[in-house]
């Protein structure tokens, strides 16, 4: 009997001791320090901390499969950014849609949250690019699975809700993010996000091109167009000279010609884009009477807003993976030109096949954007859209209908394609707001506030809108 219950006490102490150790294990804190948790990440590796006053800011490599439907088949390294607040805050996913910056910045609804920051660089785009690189594998599926799998791999440190959101081509692929994996944001904001649902069917941007702005700018801008290409010989003789000088060549969309149409077509479309109506008057920028006017103004007023460095070969190169997504999937505009004679139009606006080297096949898809622009109308949860009045790009916009849930479309009066929460008329700009802040999950009381929680720092927020070249969203 003294035996067995000599047994029993032992046996109770080692389950006892046995049980201790299991929950000392159990309890064991992770890394303590962000960086650390960071690099605890696996495929997770680190560029550089770069400080920055209230935040951490690491720049960082994060190893993804080539192709997610076969993760066997080689790896690539994507660019990623953290702006690290508090693992206790919000976090934004943010994309560009091109390349991430390096530089510590906030997006508006980083800002209005007052959360973190995951910045994602887009695929093929330098140095986020597979080597070799395969083309095939360029598309919003795979991009979108990229964002699912850092979401994924960085959901575990921060654990509280997450919104995606970005600009022109970034609302697109935050929009695409949300289409092939709705269940991992709390919602989306989404800036000026254009949706080609039928590519060949553009008129929407003749009609905004017919009324934008008042009728003295749109004639202003149209009779400077117009001389360009009326001009078209000793203007070329200067673009000869400034591509030699700077060692241009323009093998990609095949010669100079074609070169120096494109960009004086692009004239219009990016002062629409970038400028405001007042700045139609600004005599330097746009030349008030274009017949009058000497070859230099004319070429320095289209350069300035078109830039006659982009169509060359050196200016297409980083963007060749935008380009070809235009020529596979994404579709692009093609408007008419009624202000210029026939006689002075070469090419029109040439199609994004003529902006990819020709070594890269393209076919184009004309079902993806009709799945994506179907899923958002009958599906979009918790999805805000803000478009500028003034820009070209929302001429063809998300829309939500009566199967959307929490979702709304709201346009920036004035506005162009920087057009943001902060500019919507005050109804407007209150709610949108407060929806932010209710699908991050902070305190009712900051919703009702319906105001950002953070300060405004002039260096961090930058405006939520990276200038591409003209006629690229």
């Amino acid at each position: 009997m003294r035996k067995a219950l000599r047994w029993l006490l032992a046996l109770t102490v080692l389950i006892g001791t046995l049980s201790t150790a299991g929950a000392a294990t159990a309890a064991e804190p992770g890394p303590a320090d962000i960086k650390d948790r960071l690099l605890s990440v696996p495929g997770m590796s680190l560029i550089q901390e770069k400080p920055y006053s209230g935040y951490r800011y690491f720049v960082l490599d994060y190893t993804q499969p080539v192709d997610h439907r076969h993760p066997s088949k080689g790896t690539f390294q994507q660019r990623i950014t953290v702006l690290h607040k508090d693992v206790a805050r919000p976090t934004v996913f943010y994309t560009s849609g091109y390349n991430v910056s390096t530089n510590p910045s906030r997006s508006e609804p980083t800002r209005i949250v007052d959360g973190n920051q995951v910045s994602l660089e887009y695929r093929f785009f330098t140095p986020s690019r597979p080597a070799p690189a395969d083309w095939t594998k360029l598309d919003i599926w795979q991009a979108a699975s990229d964002q699912h799998r850092v979401f994924k791999a960085l959901k575990k440190i921060y654990s509280k809700n997450w919104l995606s959101t970005g600009g022109s081509k970034g609302g697109m692929t935050a929009t695409y993010y949300e289409r092939f994996y709705p269940r991992d944001m709390d919602g989306v904001v989404a800036y000026v996000a254009p949706n080609d649902v039928v590519n060949d069917e553009d008129s929407a941007y003749d009609r905004f091109f017919a009324k934008v702005g008042t009728k003295e700018c749109r004639d202003r801008l149209n009779a400077v167009q117009r001389e360009a290409l009326v001009r078209r010989e000793p203007l070329k003789k200067k673009y000869e000279a400034y591509a030699a000088e700077n060692g241009y060549t323009f093998t990609t969309v095949g010669s100079l010609d074609k070169a120096f149409e494109a960009v004086v077509l692009d004239y219009v479309w990016g002062f629409w884009q970038y400028a405001l109506i007042a700045d139609c008057d600004e005599d330097e920028l746009i030349p008030p009477d274009a017949g009058a006017a000497t070859d230099d103004q004319i070429w320095d007023s289209i350069d300035t807003i078109s830039g006659f460095s982009f169509y060359t070969d050196q200016g297409l190169e980083p963007y060749t993976p935008y380009f070809y997504q235009a020529a596979t999937q994404l579709g692009a505009p093609d408007i008419r030109f009624p202000h210029i004679e026939k006689k002075y139009i070469r090419y029109g606006y040439q199609p994004p096949r003529n902006f990819v080297p020709r070594a890269i096949p393209t076919r184009f898809q004309p079902t993806a954007m009709r799945d994506v622009d179907g899923w958002v109308r009958h599906n979009a949860r918790h999805m805000l859209y803000v478009y500028g009045q003034n820009d070209p790009w929302g001429s063809e916009r998300f829309r939500v209908d009566k199967g959307a849930k929490d979702s709304y479309v709201f346009t920036a009066p004035g506005l162009n394609h920087g057009a943001n929460v902060a500019g919507l008329v005050p109804d407007q700009k209150a709610f949108a707001t407060a929806r932010i802040l209710a699908w991050a999950g902070v305190a009712s009381s900051a919703v009702a506030q319906a105001k950002p929680l953070a300060t405004f720092d002039a260096k961090l927020d930058v405006p939520d809108m990276e200038r591409e070249p003209t006629l690229r969203p």
